[in-house]
């Protein structure tokens, strides 16, 4: 029996990728703890951020601490997220550098290999910087006020413990981070021959249902929270597949 397209990815190609990451993980393990030793420290910088920078606490919110551990536990789960964004980016550019030399068992290193590597590089920079500012400028402001003013109608004081405030508001700048860098992993998967592009199509309407599913998570129950959420991953990914497109006729 034929597998579904679903699963048709690529047979060798997939377990190609599937045994060099298995033969990786010590290397994302090593780079995924100096990400977290180093976001620790980091991560106080950005509470202390938080708290003193405007538009975060919506006016009639008050902040509180209901344990002591609160800002310990908020910074190992801030210096998680710093270490896993960095172990995608890691994992992005070690697949950029293997590509399909890599699983086609060659050795040599030529001029599109190293391409390859700077453009992704130049990708997840460019997409991370509008992910954060996305965040930033659009979605945090929008949720907050809207929590806040669902709180306000409801009669109801606006009391968020700080644990849940500041993990809620880098969730999204981690989200945001971490679903631009969609279109770098589309593309690579495509230049890799991992992946066809018409396993994508095919199976467009699964991968908008699991955008919107991730976005319904993290954001309040209405339509537009879940669409800001998860809408920049569905347009993201119909625009790698465009610049696919038209990269691969201007070669041809």
């Amino acid at each position: 029996m034929e597998g579904s397209p679903l699963y048709d990815l690529g047979g060798e190609k997939l377990q190609g990728i599937i045994a060099h990451l298995d033969y990786r993980r010590r290397f994302y393990f090593s780079i995924f703890a100096l990400g977290f030793f180093a976001g620790y420290p980091a991560a106080e910088v950005i509470i202390e951020w938080l708290l003193e920078a405007d538009g975060f606490v919506p006016e009639g919110v008050e902040l509180i601490i209901l344990q002591p551990l609160e800002v310990i536990l908020l910074q190992l789960r801030i210096a998680s997220q710093i270490a896993i964004g960095i172990t995608v980016g890691a994992v992005i550019l070690d697949l950029s550098w293997v590509g399909s030399r890599g699983l086609d068992g060659e050795s040599s290193i030529n001029n599109e290999t190293f391409s390859r590597v700077i453009v992704s590089i130049i990708m997840i920079l460019i997409l991370g910087i509008l992910g954060l500012a996305y965040a930033h400028e659009i979605l945090i402001p929008f949720l907050l006020d809207y929590l806040a003013e669902d709180s306000a109608s409801s009669g109801l004081q606006s009391t968020w413990q700080l644990q849940s405030w500041v993990g809620f508001v880098t969730g999204l700048y981690f989200s945001s981070l971490v679903g631009f860098q969609v279109p770098v992993v589309v593309f690579v998967m495509l230049r890799s021959r991992v992946i066809d592009k018409s396993l994508i199509v095919e199976n467009r309407g699964l991968i908008w249902f699991a955008a919107l599913f991730i976005g319904a998570l993290i954001s309040p129950p209405d339509p537009l929270s879940l669409f800001l959420v998860g809408g920049p991953m569905l347009i993201l990914l119909e625009m790698a597949l465009v610049f696919d497109g038209l990269s691969r006729r201007m070669v041809s």
